[in-house]
């Protein structure tokens, strides 16, 4: 009996997103996340909430403009994003989501000019190169309809949906990776993302307005609902790799079988998790508590931030083909470390020039005319 032995070669693959994607889907989800919370305040029109609404146009602002800088870094050669447009392909999440991002850029933009505009007009009458830049920017003194607003706001809230749906499936979608090819990976992403957008703000809050009791409170609602629902997902998740009811979900919990470190990856998580729901819980009882908001804010943003690094870079080392993990070693250079640096970098200097030049702690253009 002729016996033969066959060699199977599977191939690795290098890491496809560098730490630049999780930038983007980590400032992206901030920008949609804080304009949800402007609604309240600025849309809706009450004045309880219009304090946070001011923080959160600011947040809401500069990630937007950031985000799209780290998004086309990740393209490795940026210069080529044209080609999105030069050959667009509408079965592509990623083509479709090139359309969305200009148009919701610049709805932000405009939503936050119309905001911002009184205040800057006021200052315009002042003295001073700010108040001429004032002057042009906001382009004469005559007032501004409210409904332009308004039109504004919701336009950039519709296409924002768009941002949840077209990040969350993009990723998604990869049924090569079980980790991934969920349904309730976009949800996490949005539920995470507000949990982000209000530490952020609770931060901002601190540093820059005086740190508003009343602002804290709104917060860390949001945070304390957001990671109630986050843990029911997750636990919707778990169960379905449980009983077998996802096949993708049960391969995934094979993928991560006898890891200790994605175990104990899970472990802290959890805690993360546990410790974040109950501060901002208890914080929430305690009034006297409120003015510690920051600590939680730190750790929602930490959440936020890392559950996208654990999705998008971590589920890269797991193997496709074969058993095992491969080692990812985060750079030092522009690609790694250097980039995540360059990124908040970016985003604190978007947001002094913004701070320098715009008085949006003043007032909103929030009544009705």
């Amino acid at each position: 009996m002729n016996s033969a032995v066959i060699e199977v070669l599977a191939p690795r693959y290098g890491i496809a997103w560098y730490p630049w994607a999780v930038q983007y889907f980590f400032m992206i989800a901030v920008s949609y996340s804080a304009l949800l919370l402007t609604v309240p305040g600025l849309l809706l029109g009450k004045k309880d909430y219009l304090p946070l609404a001011k923080v959160a146009l600011l947040v809401t602002v500069s990630c937007t403009l950031v985000g799209p800088v780290a998004l086309l870094a990740d393209l490795h050669q940026p210069l080529r994003f044209w080609h999105f447009y030069a050959n667009l392909t509408p079965w592509s999440w990623m083509s479709i989501g090139s359309l969305l991002l200009p148009v919701y850029l610049l709805l932000v933009v405009a939503y936050a000019w119309l905001a911002w505009r009184p205040a800057m007009q006021e200052q315009a009458l002042g003295t001073g190169w700010i108040a001429r830049l004032s002057g042009w920017i906001s382009l004469g003194q005559k007032p501004a309809p409210r409904w332009m607003l308004v039109l504004s706001g919701l336009g950039a809230l519709a296409f924002s949906l768009g941002i949840m749906i077209y990040t969350g499936a993009e990723v998604a979608i990869v049924k090569a990776r079980p980790l991934w090819d969920t349904h309730w990976l976009p949800v996490m992403f949005v539920l995470t993302g507000l949990v982000a957008a209000s530490g952020l703000v609770i931060l901002i809050n601190r540093l820059m307005t005086g740190n508003d009791e009343e602002v804290n409170e709104q917060g860390l609602k949001v945070i304390f609902i957001s990671m109630l629902l986050s843990a029911l997902v997750a636990a919707l998740w778990i169960s379905e790799g449980i009983t077998g009811f996802s096949p993708s979900v049960e391969q995934a919990f094979l993928s991560l079988q006898k890891n200790p470190e994605w175990r104990a990856v899970a472990i802290y998580g959890l805690l993360v998790g546990i410790a974040l729901t109950l501060s901002a819980a208890v914080m929430l009882r305690r009034s006297d508590w409120l003015g510690r908001s920051w600590i939680a804010g730190l750790l929602a943003v930490h959440i936020g931030w890392t559950f996208r690094w654990m999705v998008l870079m971590e589920v890269q080392t797991v193997a496709k083909n074969t058993a095992g993990y491969y080692h990812y070693a985060i750079e030092a250079g522009s690609s790694g470390l250097l980039g995540i640096i360059g990124t908040f970098g970016l985003w604190l200097a978007a947001l002094l020039i913004i701070d320098i030049l715009v008085p949006w702690k003043k007032g909103l253009q929030a009544r009705v005319h």
